[in-house]
């Protein structure tokens, strides 16, 4: 009998590809401890940073939830359902501050806005607190890493990890009216959470987490970061957020480049009307639906957060400019913006209107 010696090449075969499969899992490996390491490298920045909420009014506690302080004296961005609960100016309630480092601390409402879910308290104790800054939300990407930080009666911070889903959604408020410019993410939302930051990869704040469906597999909202710093600055200045108001509900759109060529723009984002309330100023000045705003009084709108911005408080009374394409054709169109009224709401609401 003739023995045939086995060939080198039919184990080559076989080593090769275990070999293959040995690159693969360390590729795997290593893949999984670069994304640990830039989840950890976040919350060992922004976790100090994140603090525990709690609203007391007399022996009973009305609320709960999270916040990020965005100053070192004691400034802290938070939701309006958290900290509005029963932190009214004046009122007898209380809202009390557990820091990340164990520290309990009084705070007061520096104001409160319903409209974006979004409120300000300000330590009342002489503090130098970690701060956190907060980033640019309109560079957002969908698919983005984002880490959702909480502090959960005031234990220690709570991390939960996903992506960006979606951009430029829109979120019913406790007073009816719709947020615009809210980030949808599959980062879970751990009870007491509400308030805290969503973070980038980067280490900035671009939102404030404010509602979970609990009925739709932990899809999570944030509000825009850009909204939030715009909210904080009127806050600081005014206490409230004075608001022009024109009657729309509008979405960020990107304008197709034949369009661009067709109207001679190079605009390539704006917002598109979705709704317009009947006898409002954009009802009055006869916008239409679908039509893309381009620019307010020469600011250019490209996005829900820059329309938001252009609203403010001086424009109320007072004619504006409203660059509109409609269809080919560019128009300027004038009308006169209201002051937004603020309206008491039903409880917060996680109704979400896909404007797309």
């Amino acid at each position: 009998m003739k023995i045939i010696p086995l060939h080198d090449a039919a184990f080559g075969g076989d080593g090769a590809a275990a070999s293959g499969r040995a690159a693969a899992s360390t590729e795997d490996q290593a893949l999984l401890d670069a994304y640990s390491r830039a989840v950890i490298d976040v919350v060992d920045r922004v976790g100090p940073a994140v603090v525990g909420l709690t609203v007391r009014a007399g022996q009973s506690r009305a609320g709960t939830g999270s916040g990020v302080v965005v100053a070192p004296d004691g400034l802290i961005l938070t939701n309006s359902h958290v900290a509005g609960v029963g932190g009214i100016p004046g009122s007898t309630s209380r809202i009390v501050v557990t820091t990340a480092d164990g520290q309990h601390l009084t705070a007061r409402l520096v104001g409160d806005d319903p409209d974006t879910d979004l409120a300000l308290i300000r330590i009342v104790e002489p503090v130098t607190l970690p701060a956190a800054p907060l980033g640019d939300s309109k560079r957002l990407k969908r698919g983005q890493l984002v880490i959702a930080i909480g502090n959960p009666l005031g234990f220690e911070s709570t991390v939960t990890t996903g992506v960006v889903s979606a951009l430029g959604r829109s979120l019913r408020s406790r007073t009816g009216r719709l947020i615009d410019d809210v980030i949808q993410t599959d980062a879970a939302l751990n009870p007491g959470n509400s308030g805290g930051p969503l973070v980038s990869s980067h280490g900035e704040v671009v939102g404030v987490n404010t509602a979970v469906i609990m009925g739709a597999q932990g899809i999570c909202f944030a509000v825009a970061a850009n909204t939030a710093s715009f909210v904080l600055g009127e806050l600081v200045r005014h206490g409230r957020v004075r608001r022009a108001f024109i009657g729309i509900a509008a979405q960020q759109t990107a304008i197709p480049r034949r369009l661009r060529h067709a109207a001679g723009i190079i605009q390539e984002c704006a917002v598109m009307i979705g709704t317009i309330e009947p006898d409002s100023a954009a009802a009055r000045a006869r916008l239409k639906v679908g039509d893309i705003l381009l620019a307010l009084d020469g600011m250019t709108i490209a996005g829900a957060d820059d329309l938001v911005r252009a609203l403010t408080g001086d424009k109320i009374g007072r004619a504006a400019a409203l660059d509109v394409l409609r269809g080919t054709e560019r128009l300027t169109i004038s009308l006169l913006p209201e002051e937004r009224k603020r309206a008491k709401g039903s409880p917060l609401a996680a109704s979400m209107e896909n404007k797309r």
